[in-house]
C-alpha cells in the first residue's frame, strides 16, 4: 500500500504520475535503448576499444542495467508484466534470472517483515539461532560484510553462494518452475556468451568475473545500509543524500523510503517526491538519514556499520 502524508500530498504525488514524462515513461524506454545499445556497442567494437577499457564500460553499464531491471519488475514502463519481463530477461548481468530477482524483490517490499532473518529475502541479519550455531569463520565473513570494503569485495562472492545454495534445494525438491526459470536463464547466457567469445576480444572468464562480479558488487555497495532493525516499519528503511553519480547509475533508489512508500512512483521522480516533503520523510524514518556514500564509507570503510546479529530475533 502506498504511503500518503496527507491528501495534498497525494494529490501531489498523482500530480507527478499525470505529466506527460510520466505516462509515456520515454526516459525509462531512452534508458533499454542507452544499455541495449550500449553493450551490443561496447561488445562488438571491443577490439578497437581494448579489452581493459570494453571492461570498465561494460561494468558501469551492468550496475545500470540492474537499476532497469528494478524498474521493469515495479511496473516500468509498462503496465503488463509479460512485456517488462520480456524487455528485462537479456542476462547481461550473468547471475540472477530476472523471474528470480522479480519474485524476491516483491516479497522484500513487505515492509513489516523487512530486515528479519528467513522472511526478508533480502535480509542482511542472521537470526540468534543462526549465529550461535556459526563458526568463528562464518561469524568472522559476515562481520567483514559489516564494513562497507568488505561489503565491496565479499558481498558478491557471498550473496552467489547463497544464490547457489538456495536455487540447488529448490532444484533437488523437483520445483518446476524452478527448473524452467534455470533453463530458460542457462539457455540464453550461454547464447550471450557464445556472442561475446564470437564477436569481441574478452574472454568469456574475463566477462564473467572481471566485469559481471565487480559490477554486482557495486550494486552491493548500493544495499549495504538500505535497512535497518527498528520496532517501527518505516524506520527500517534509509534515505541516502547521494551524489548525482551515485543517484544515476541506481536510479534514485538512494531515497530508498520513498519508493518503499511509494513503490509505482517512476526513478526520474524520486528526487521530485522527496525534496517536496523532505522534512516529512526524514522524521518518518526516525531520522534514518545518510549524506551520501562517501559519508558510509568514511565512517564504516573498515568498521562494521552494526550487528550482523539480528537485535530482535
Amino acid at each position: 500500500m502506498p504511503h500518503y502524508f496527507d491528501d495534498a500530498h497525494r494529490q501531489q504525488i498523482e500530480t507527478l504520475r499525470q505529466r506527460f514524462t510520466a505516462r509515456t515513461e520515454w526516459p525509462t524506454w531512452l534508458l533499454l535503448i542507452g544499455v541495449y545499445g550500449g553493450w551490443f556497442a561496447i561488445v562488438l567494437g571491443s577490439e578497437r576499444i581494448g579489452v581493459w577499457w570494453s571492461t570498465l564500460l561494460l561494468i558501469p553499464l551492468l550496475v545500470l542495467w540492474l537499476s532497469v531491471q528494478h524498474e521493469l519488475l515495479h511496473g516500468h514502463p509498462t503496465r503488463w508484466s509479460f512485456v517488462n519481463k520480456l524487455l528485462g530477461y537479456a542476462p547481461f548481468a550473468v547471475w540472477y534470472p530476472y523471474t528470480l530477482y522479480r519474485d524476491s524483490h516483491l516479497q522484500h517490499h513487505r515492509d513489516e517483515d523487512l530486515t528479519i532473518p528467513g522472511v526478508d529475502p533480502e535480509s542482511r541479519y542472521m537470526s540468534a539461532e543462526r549465529w550461535q550455531g556459526s563458526s568463528l569463520f562464518e561469524r568472522s565473513l559476515h562481520w567483514l560484510n559489516k564494513t562497507v570494503l568488505g561489503r565491496f569485495i565479499l558481498g558478491a562472492p557471498l550473496a552467489l553462494l547463497a544464490l547457489a545454495g538456495e536455487e540447488l534445494q529448490r532444484l533437488k525438491s523437483g520445483e518446476r518452475q524452478a527448473r524452467l526459470m534455470w533453463l530458460t536463464h542457462g539457455a540464453l547466457t550461454v547464447l550471450m556468451l557464445f556472442f561475446i567469445a564470437r564477436y569481441s576480444v574478452l574472454p568469456i572468464w574475463h566477462y564473467l568475473f572481471l566485469i559481471s562480479v565487480p559490477a554486482l558488487s557495486i550494486a552491493m555497495v548500493r544495499s549495504y545500509y538500505e535497512h535497518r532493525p527498528h520496532t517501527q516499519p518505516e524506520q527500517r528503511t534509509v534515505l541516502n543524500e547521494a551524489g548525482w553519480p551515485w543517484r544515476w547509475l541506481f536510479l534514485n533508489l538512494n531515497f530508498h523510503l520513498v519508493h518503499h512508500d511509494l513503490p509505482k512512483l517512476s526513478w526520474y521522480d524520486l528526487p521530485e517526491a522527496y525534496r517536496m516533503r523532505r522534512e516529512q520523510w526524514v522524521a518518518r524514518s526516525g531520522g534514518f538519514l545518510v549524506q551520501g556514500y562517501g559519508q558510509l564509507w568514511r565512517r564504516h570503510g573498515i568498521k562494521p556499520i552494526d550487528s550482523p546479529q539480528h537485535p530482535f530475533i
